[in-house]
């Protein structure tokens, strides 16, 4: 039977929802269509806007129905994902938000490019969109499921209308408009999961959570206790290299700031999980079948995926279900544009850009963003109706992201040096590999490789071969770059052979990203046209991919290099003229000091700070 209460809080909501996205949609600066502004909104986000979306990367649908189902079907110790996903953002906070925002990049897959070419980052950005892909599935899967609760209509049928009312409301804007609907999205889940707690708790057909039968803490067996690792690692390290977060990141207006929002919202993911921790505890001290439930009993695995929403269905009041079903539906929606604008975004910028239409200009560039986020969104779809279960889609999701791209978003961040194109392809081909052998019971996919320890009954690798993967595929990105360097280097490999360009058969035109500055702000002899045409925190002349100067990053105005170069010397030579004037009390004019002060040359211009 239809729940009409639940209906019409899920229209209030979502219209909630909805006018606070097209207003934040306006916060963009008019005409202003610049990638930088709609990807990042402009770097502006504030300190208090900021916390809240930074802690909705991961806080949104999948977060609180797959918490509510893991608790209810395997115990508070094997729900790890609340746990995991607030070490990846300290983690993330500590090691990659600050070099990142320095330099100044607009999306994570900029410094991969830039250290490994465009086609190499083209090849890194599969996994990024199977991970965003899979995200947004599990996202779209638990407002499918909501829906089916509160109107009775069939899951499938559900999840495509959530999936069409999600695109729609992603095309209305850029990060503004994520940003501002994260604020609404975390105060619905938290008032309205916290109002419904009480009533559902002190339900007459509840269990004590105390009674010897109510197991919602679980244990982990001794055999499994790698896999359990395994798993832990995968989603602290695995949490890492995402869009969603690096959006967030270089979106920050200081790269203090962006670290200080990565710590706030770790302990911000502990605290939007304990009200579905404590849901699906209540869940598993319910014995349905004395409820209005009147589905199958015990619960299938279709049921359980929807366990939050039909705690708050069954075990609640009318008018307090009105905002838990509606609150939680609305918030779930909301957080779907998330995925699927960094999805689009890397698409647009690292793809069609950098690669197939390095002139695009930015309204082209943002027409074909809207193209990918309804691409990106259909995909999502299919994932949606194909795998059952929320939590293994929010599980595998992290699979790809962890042994393909945390190892060689490590390496070029901090050591990129020691690391090429080479290095990279061969690690690509390692960790796919490792993990496809592996296989995946979610995806119908078996097992090449029977690593030891593996369970022929629920086909489950309990060997850790995903950190294996993740580790073989470090080691091979050093160890190859390494091995290619020294060949080429030594004459042993003729330039010829350099295939890639990246060692010694480089490109006169080769440029540098160098190391950001200690202060991460540009310096005042920065403020010429080049670096305001290009906007990254170094002085590398153009924004540039793997050494090369990048015409995609041009200006509109398409002022040639060498013009750019003068016109940057020419502007530091003034400003430092101006300081060494206001320095001795002449008025203007430069003086002989001044005069003798060694001007920046052409190469220092293209060193970073």
């Amino acid at each position: 039977m239809i729940n009409v209460a639940g209906v019409v809080s899920i229209i209030l909501f979502y219209a909630l929802i909805l006018v606070v996205g097209i207003w934040a949609g306006r916060k963009k600066q008019a005409g202003n269509d610049s990638e930088e502004e709609v990807m990042l909104a402009g770097r502006s986000i504030g300190l208090f806007v900021g916390i809240f979306t930074m802690t909705a990367t991961w806080v949104g649908g999948g977060y609180i129905n797959g918490t509510a189902e893991a608790i209810y079907t395997s115990g508070l110790v094997w729900c790890q994902a609340p746990f995991g996903y607030a070490l990846s953002l300290v983690f993330g906070g500590i090691f990659f938000a600050n070099p990142m925002r320095k330099q100044g990049y607009i999306t994570m897959l900029d410094p991969l490019q830039d250290s490994f070419g465009e086609r190499m980052g083209g090849l890194l950005f599969l996994p990024a969109l199977c991970g965003e892909v899979f995200w947004a599935a599990g996202i779209l899967a638990a407002l499918g499921a909501t829906l089916s609760v509160i109107i009775d209509m069939d899951h499938r049928t559900s999840v495509i209308l959530s999936s069409g009312i999600a695109i729609f409301y992603t095309l209305f804007g850029g990060l503004y408009s994520v940003a501002y609907t994260d604020v609404i999205q975390l105060f619905c889940i938290f008032i309205g999961l916290w109002m419904c707690i009480p009533f559902a708790w002190s339900n007459e057909h509840v269990k004590s959570l105390g009674d010897m039968d109510v197991d919602w803490i679980g244990h982990v067996e001794p055999k499994q206790r790698w896999f359990y690792i395994d798993y832990g690692l995968l989603l602290v390290f695995g949490g890492i290299p995402w869009q969603v977060y690096f959006q967030r990141v270089l979106s920050s207006k200081t790269a203090g700031r962006a670290q200080l929002l990565s710590y706030v919202a770790a302990a911000g993911c502990i605290l939007m999980a304990i009200p579905p921790v404590l849901i699906g505890a209540i869940a598993k001290a319910t014995p349905w079948n004395e409820t209005e439930y009147k589905g199958p009993y015990p619960l299938t695995v279709d049921q359980t995926s929807m366990i939050l929403p039909m705690v708050l269905q069954y075990l609640t009041p009318d008018f307090v279900s009105f905002f838990g079903l509606g609150a939680v539906s609305a918030a779930v929606m909301s957080s779907a544009d998330s995925s699927v604008l960094s999805a689009a975004s890397m698409f647009a910028r690292n793809v069609y850009k950098l690669i197939f239409r390095q002139k695009a200009s930015e309204m082209e560039i943002i027409w074909v963003m809207r193209v990918a986020i309804i691409i990106v969104g259909i995909l999502a779809t299919i994932m949606a109706l194909t795998i059952p279960s929320i939590y293994g889609l929010w599980s595998m999701c992290s699979d790809l992201v962890y042994v393909i791209l945390f190892p060689q978003l490590l390496m070029v961040v901090h050591f990129k040096k020691h690391c090429n194109t080479y290095g990279s392809l061969a690690a690509y081909i390692v960790a796919l590999f490792i993990r496809l052998s592996g296989g995946e019971a979610l995806l119908g996919l078996p097992a090449l490789i029977h690593y030891p320890g593996y369970d022929e009954e629920t086909r489950t690798q309990l060997f850790p071969f995903r950190t294996m993967a993740m580790l073989m595929s470090l080691i091979t990105l050093i160890f190859v770059s390494w091995w290619t360097k020294m060949m080429f280097e030594s004459g042993k490999l003729p330039p010829s052979y350099d295939y890639f360009r990246c060692v010694v058969n480089i490109p006169e035109d080769v440029q540098r990203v160098g190391d950001p500055a200690e202060s991460g702000e540009q310096l005042s002899v920065m403020a010429g046209p080049l670096a305001r045409s290009y906007g990254a925190a170094t002085m590398a002349g153009k924004d540039e991919r793997n050494g090369r100067i990048n015409p995609a990053l041009e200006s509109d105005d398409d002022l040639p290099v060498a013009e750019a170069r003068r016109m940057n010397q020419e502007t530091a030579q003034f400003q430092v003229k101006k300081m060494l004037d206001t320095a001795t009390g002449k008025p203007g004019g430069g003086g002989g000091q001044s005069q003798s002060m060694a001007m920046p040359t052409t190469e220092q211009d293209n060193t970073a700070f």
